[in-house]
């Protein structure tokens, strides 16, 4: 026998499954919980009490007198019966006239014996009957036993014997339906961790934070516009208001949940720090609750599963009804038996009572009532879950009081649990809507990178870059740090990798801050730090992945002087890069492209009449159309670098101010067009170099004024004498050629300070070489040289000789009188360096303090 606990536990659930049971739930877990008390109660009352008492239907009495004169006398008869056991037993049947009287039970010594004495014991019967107040039956206990169990069973309906067990089938299957949700695999898990996530989300000190903050903002905002208390001071532009950004363009805006730093500092109460644990905690909650939303979102199984359940229920609950109902009126206390045991028992009809059948209809009644109970709960259940939709569940209420303007609404099993939730208490999903707002998340980041980069430790992190200039270098923090707009001397900041960073109008106090890195960080500005930007900034990299990456309010930095974009813009997203905002940069001059165009964005030339240095790296795409160059008449410096191009594009020639040409990393075959260059009056630098040229054209002649010429990873095999007759000529690099020898036309070049020539298969110095006194440097490494002419003595200002990767066995003793030669600005194998004269070892070791230039 079980006990009530063993089957209630069926009804069981944990106790924080308990925020997903409404009220209708939790009621009808109750009426499950009586039915089942109903059940066993019924049940132990059937199997301990539960009985019937049954009495055959004797034949009417017939009037003595009647009887007498129309027999006149009786007939007895004996008949013998033999039992189930083999027992012979004796039955006496007294005939008065046509009407047969079975008498059972009397001995069969009696019935012998009353042949031979009719009239003795006609008179004991007579007496027997005188004596008597009742009617008797003549059956003995165990006959009694056997006929009450048989009528048990014949006589009594079923519903009557099997009604406890079908009440307690019943409501183990409406228990099992109400709870089947939190137990299936598919959907217990979802609603587990939903459960879990849900508490914590309740429980964490930054939701209490959160809403605060935003009661405290809200109630000083009152009491700002009735007071009318002044804001604090904002950077005054000193330009006009030509330039500012437009409505469209991508600011801090003053809506929904913010944190601007134009709003007075409002004082808070101490119960909102959050400590480091606090809000590490809270950001692991914040991608909790991103990844299961993500999870749970696709999917509406637990809605649909709980709708079943619902629907089962319901159908449940009308099928008892039906049946049930019509065994009302069939339990009776008085029931007809007829066993068909007369040979047994010698009678045909018995009249028994259920002494159970009082109780089993009270029982009956009170099951049906709380059945119907349930069943209109069902029903109320059905008309809950359609009358809304479920499937969606709107945060707009918790928008309006929070001001969390920007908590999504949700859908499917998601929407789902937070309607059942808010069936239980609305301050949980409240709550929940803080850790699906993107503010909050932002505003905890913003707090707990505050905490970790202090002052002093980002003043740890600044350096001095190659161009002496304090530098701080940001990568891939959840924001821009407060402290940073401390840094009042900073000269250079680097923001790598900050999708959510956030320029505040604290930048107005780096006065020194004029160059900008924005590499992958769509930074937002509010409009007096763009105003700052605007006016001071002057040096901007921006690199990107996708074009919309570009903020919009870098095309608005009017004082801008150099801006560098390195990112996709292959001719498809030409259009959408919105360089025709590039007007409005009138103070433009250098414009760095480092992308995979096909052609120059035409819009470039809005920039043309200021712009005086132009890169294109376009990382191995090949450029096809320059037709805009032509229009860019005041770039003294173009670097068209791996554009696979395969001549000198002709629109380079109408560049009349054009100084310096860098066509590195091409397929340059042929330069015959280099003989245009020699309009180009102003051209003093031509860069050449890390392409396929195989020769020289004598034409290059034409370039009277050219200072500096790069050949270098070419396929050159020898040096035209025309290339000496440049006579300006002050940087000759030939490095990594197929160059067999120095022409000694080499001496016509005195101005030469500058001569690299390492990588080729040169054997033997021409001494014409060193008639060129003022070189500085000379790189000969990597080739064939057998011996150093002694004459190298001459170069008096040589600081630079590589030597190094030749068939040298010696140096000359001559090198020590090369006065500015240093052992540092020597590179040449160590056996050679130690071969050489003490004397002359001594000198390149002495430290020098003349200065001298490496460069050009």
């Amino acid at each position: 026998m079980f006990t009530l606990a063993e089957v209630a536990s069926l009804n069981d659930i944990q106790p924080t499954y308990r925020i997903l049971k409404p009220w209708w739930d939790v009621f009808m877990d109750y009426l499950a919980v009586v039915m089942l008390m109903v059940a066993i109660f019924a049940g132990t009352m059937q199997l301990t009490k539960d009985q019937v008492v049954c009495l055959p239907v004797l034949q009417s009495t017939v009037n003595s007198k009647a009887q007498a004169s129309t027999s006149g006398k009786a007939d007895f008869t004996t008949v013998e019966a033999t039992t189930g056991e083999g027992e012979v037993a004796s039955m006496r049947t007294v005939s008065f006239g046509s009407a047969p009287a079975v008498t059972p039970d009397i001995p069969l010594s009696r019935a012998t014996s009353s042949q031979y004495q009719p009239t003795e014991s006609g008179q004991e019967l007579k007496k027997e009957q005188k004596d008597s107040s009742g009617r008797k039956t003549n059956l003995d206990f165990q006959q009694y036993v056997f006929i009450n169990q048989m009528c048990y069973h014949l006589a009594l309906p079923w519903y009557s014997k099997y009604f406890p067990y079908l009440v307690l089938i019943h409501t183990i299957i409406l228990i099992v339906s109400s709870n089947f949700w939190f137990k299936y695999p598919k959907t217990c898990s979802k609603i587990e961790h939903f459960v879990s996530i849900l508490g914590k989300c309740f429980e964490s000190p930054w939701t209490t934070k959160a809403l605060s903050e935003t009661a405290c903002e809200d109630s000083e905002e009152n009491k700002q516009r009735l007071t009318g208390a002044p804001s604090l001071p904002k950077y005054v532009s000193t330009s006009s208001d030509e330039g500012s950004p437009s409505a469209t363009t991508p600011m801090i805006t003053k809506s929904g949940f913010k944190f601007s730093a134009d709003k007075p500092m409002i004082e808070v109460p101490s119960v909102t720090i959050l400590d480091k644990k606090d809000g590490e905690q809270a950001k692991a909650l914040f991608e909790k609750v991103r990844k299961f939303r993500a999870h749970v979102e696709d999917s509406d199984l637990i809605y649909k599963l709980y709708v079943g359940q619902t629907v089962i229920k319901t159908v449940k609950f009308i099928f008892i009804l039906c049946y049930t109902a019509n065994f009302v009126n069939t339990i009776s206390f008085e029931h007809i038996c007829n066993p068909k045991v007369e040979h047994l028992i010698g009678y045909t009809q018995f009249e028994c009572t259920h002494n159970m059948a009082y109780m089993l209809k009270k029982l009956l009644i009170s099951y049906i009532s709380l059945i119907c109970v349930y069943g209109f709960i069902c029903l109320y259940t059905l008309f809950w879950l359609f009358r809304i939709p479920l499937k969606e569940y709107s945060f707009e209420k918790v928008r309006e009081e929070s001001s969390f303007s920007d908590i999504p609404d949700v859908k499917n099993d998601f929407a789902f649990l937070l309607h059942m939730v808010d069936q239980y208490d609305q301050l949980y999903s409240k709550r929940f809507g803080v850790f699906l707002s993107e503010v909050s998340e932002n505003k905890l980041r913003e707090i707990s990178l505050n905490h970790e980069w202090t002052f002093e430790k980002l003043r740890q992190h600044v350096s001095r870059n190659a161009q002496d200039k304090q530098e701080l270098h940001l990568f891939m923090l959840s924001g821009v740090p407060d402290a940073v707009f401390d840094l009042t001397d900073l000269d250079v900041l680097k923001l790598e990798l900050i999708p959510e960073a956030k320029i505040p109008a604290k930048i107005s106090q780096m006065t020194n801050l004029q160059e900008l890195h924005l590499c992958h960080c769509p930074a937002k500005v509010e409009q007096t730090a763009f105003s700052f930007l605007r006016d001071h900034l002057r040096c901007l990299h921006v690199k990107f992945t996708d074009v919309a990456e570009i903020p919009a309010w870098v095309y608005l930095l009017k004082n801008l002087r150099e801006l560098y974009l390195i990112g996709n813009l292959n001719s498809e997203n030409n259009k959408m890069i919105g360089l025709e905002s590039l007007r409005e940069l009138r103070h433009l001059k250098i414009l760095h492209v480092k992308s995979n165009l096909t052609k120059i964005p035409p819009n470039i030339t809005d920039v043309a009449p200021h712009l005086t240095k132009l890169v294109i790296h376009n990382d191995g795409t090949k450029l096809v159309v320059l037709n805009s160059l032509k229009k860019m008449t005041n770039v003294a410096e173009l670097e068209l670098q791996s554009c696979e191009l395969e001549r000198i594009p002709h629109a380079i020639f109408s560049l009349s101010n054009l100084q310096e040409l860098d066509l590195k990393s091409n397929s340059i075959r042929t330069i015959e067009e280099i003989i245009s260059f020699q309009h180009l009056k102003r051209l003093t630098c031509l860069k050449l170099w890390h392409n396929k040229i195989v020769n020289i054209p004598s034409s290059i002649t034409h370039i009277k004024n050219l200072e500096s010429l790069y050949l270098s990873n070419n396929k050159l095999e020898s040096l035209p004498a025309a290339v000496f007759s440049l006579q300006k000529l002050r940087c000759l690099d030939v490095s990594y050629n197929s160059i067999l020898s120095i022409p000694v036309e080499i001496g016509l070049l005195q101005n030469l300070q500058h001569f690299y020539i390492t990588g080729n298969k040169i054997d033997i110095l021409p001494k014409q070489l060193f008639k060129c006194v003022k070189l500085r440097t000379l790189s000969l490494g990597q080739n064939c040289i057998t011996s150093i002419p002694d004459k190298i003595s001459q170069l008096s200002q040589l600081t630079h000789l590589e030597l190094k990767g030749n068939c040298l066995d010696r140096l000359p003793a001559t090198l020590g009188q090369c006065q500015l030669l240093r052992k540092s600005g020597l590179v040449v194998e160590d056996h050679l360096f130690d071969a050489l004269p003490s004397e002359v070892k001594e000198v390149l070791n002495q430290d020098t303090s003349i200065p001298f230039a490496n460069g050009i």
